[in-house]
């Protein structure tokens, strides 16, 4: 939904006025901070270069020193800190992907608040596979039957919500006001005294 759908034409062109020529961003949940995208952007920029360095590091030592016992123990250390450093780049990579991903989801079931909800998850069971989290749809079934204060309520058109009386259960007075009612009643009850 875009911005000129959510406020209407006429408000629109109101605020599109005032904003005179400006950009104006709405969040559908799906929208990455700055600051968010800067700091795993750095992160990765950061890795790469001590991969860079690793290799860098083992490429010299292996052409000055073939034969040296020593060193050839050296350059499988070397080797090792290089699959250790890739093994936790990906590993961060796609913890950071997985908490994305759950964060989306979460705004998409109306959360209210993630970081509530996301402690009565059981995050062990979620699996991030292909784009999608499977076994996240249960819990958050079970939640929003168990917990529903965790997420924002929904209320079916013409049911009696907020500010709508008519609602009666099977009273054979459908369509009179609740106030009409209860001013019935007070009438009845100084008859009878």
């Amino acid at each position: 939904m875009d911005l000129k759908e959510l406020l209407g034409e006429e408000l629109f062109s109101q605020v599109e006025a005032k904003l005179d020529g400006k950009k104006l961003m709405v969040d559908d949940g799906n929208f990455i901070p700055k600051s968010r995208f800067n700091e795993v952007n750095q992160a990765k920029k950061d890795l790469l270069n001590q991969l860079k360095e690793k290799d860098e590091q083992f490429n010299e030592i292996s052409k000055k020193y073939s034969e040296n016992k020593d060193l050839v123990n050296e350059l499988e250390t070397l080797r090792n800190d290089k699959t250790k450093l890739i093994e936790e780049y990906e590993n961060k990579l796609k913890a950071t992907e997985f908490n994305h991903a759950l964060d989306t989801a979460l705004n998409s079931a109306k959360c209210k608040n993630s970081k509530a909800l996301k402690a009565l998850l059981d995050i062990d069971s979620i699996k991030y596979e292909e784009g999608k989290l499977n076994g996240l749809d249960d819990q958050l079934r079970v939640l929003k039957e168990s917990d529903s204060y965790l997420f924002e309520a929904t209320t079916p058109s013409n049911t009696g919500g907020i500010g709508n009386f008519r609602r009666n259960n099977n009273n054979e007075n459908v369509g009179v006001s609740s106030q009409s009612t209860f001013m019935t009643a007070i009438r009845n009850n100084q008859i009878r005294k």
